[in-house]
This record gives C-alpha cells, structure tokens and sequence, in this order.
C-alpha cells in the first residue's frame, strides 16, 4: 500500500518519520530551534536563542514529534486524508495546502502561547503535524462529505462531514475549557480555519469575492 502512495503524501510520511528517528538519536534538545515557542515579552532572547520564537519553526515544529503514538497517529491520519486529496488536487496544490495548514496551525498557536507567557504563565514549545492533518480532515469533510469514514477509538463509522463537525466542536470545548492541558487545540483549529480560507479563495467565494482562481472540476 505504501509504495502505490502519491509522492507528496509518501514524502511527507517519510520526512516525518525521518525526524522522528533523530529526535531519538540525537535528543530533543538537539530540535529545540526548530520546535515553536511562543513569543516573550523580551522577543528574542539572546541568551537562550534556542528557546525563541524564529520564522523557520512555523513549518519546522509540524515534522517534530512527542513520542511514537503521536507520530502514529499523525502519519494514519495523513495517509488516510492526504492521498485522496492528493489524487484529486495534484501534488503542487496539495503540498501548498498542507503547509498553509501547518504555519497557519503554528501562527494561532504562537498568539495563544504569546498571550499566555504575556499572563505569567510558562514557555512551552509545540511540535507535531496536528495541525496540518486537521486542515486535511477538513478539506477531506468538504470534498468528500458523504464519503463513510470509520473512527478508530470508539470504532463508529459516519460520513466525513459529520467527523470534521464533530473534531471541531471537540477542539472548541477542550481548547476553551483547558481539559486537556500539553495539546495545541487551538493550533488544530487554526489548521482547520486556514485550510477553509485556503479552499474558499480556490473557489473564488467570500470572503474573496470572485478574484480568486477558480478551478470547479477539482475543488468541488
């Protein structure tokens, strides 16, 4: 199955992979310039340049991960949602659209951590493709809305549009309601809303008005 994967979807599966393997080797420490970490009130800090929020960590954070299971289901995910995309838009659309997902997933989560070391709180560095694979999830829900999908924890199958409303609200309680302290709801909701922009200005519809590029026989 792997080896009939289009290109972009098998590279990306494998750069992740890649990173996985020599954040193992080498540490974490050894990635720390390229994990996003949210903005201080001194901005850059020139004695822990290391730990400062740098242009590059808006799309490096997203081939960084937190341990196996996260990289798992991250890499599930984008095999599931990315392929089909990918046959359907090319590999240049798809690609753009992935990493537009992936550094607009990091600019929400750089306000949020940026406000929330504003407040006092502590400096903690995100990492993970999360939220590329929303904006995927969502794209997924939009072209495909009636197509069945299957959860893997509980195991229910529902159409595609019903599983993107769903993980939306979901992000929107625990993101607001601070259940589940160390995950980036809001950079999977940013994900999600930049992928929506990203397809809506495909289409040439508000809030882009009719200026847009309009290609109807692939993004339906």
């Amino acid at each position: 199955m792997f080896s009939n994967l289009p290109p972009i979807t098998k590279a990306l599966i494998i750069a992740n992979g890649l990173a996985y393997l020599l954040q193992m080797l080498l540490g974490n420490e050894t990635f720390a310039a390229f994990m996003l970490w949210p903005i201080g009130d001194t901005g850059f800090d020139a004695y822990a340049p290391e730990q400062s929020f740098l242009p590059w960590q808006l799309l490096t954070y997203g081939f960084l991960h937190g341990g196996f299971a996260h990289l798992a289901f991250n890499m599930l995910a984008l095999l599931m949602f990315g392929a089909p995309l990918e046959y359907t838009w090319g590999n240049r659309r798809f690609l753009t659209y992935y990493l537009v997902c992936v550094a607009g997933a990091g600019v929400c989560q750089l306000l949020v951590g940026s406000w929330t070391v504003a407040q006092g709180g502590n400096a903690y560095p995100t990492i993970g493709a999360s939220g590329g694979v929303f904006g995927l999830l969502l794209a997924y829900g939009m072209l495909f809305p009636n197509q069945r999908v299957m959860l893997l924890i509980p195991p229910i199958p529902m159409k595609a549009r019903t599983l993107v409303i769903v993980f939306g609200v979901l992000e929107l309680v625990l993101g607001f309601g601070g259940w589940q302290p160390g995950v980036a709801h809001f950079a999977h909701l940013g994900g999600m809303l930049f992928g929506w922009l990203l397809i809506r200005y495909w289409r040439g519809q508000p809030p882009f008005g009719k200026g847009g590029p309009r290609r109807p026989r692939i993004v339906r």
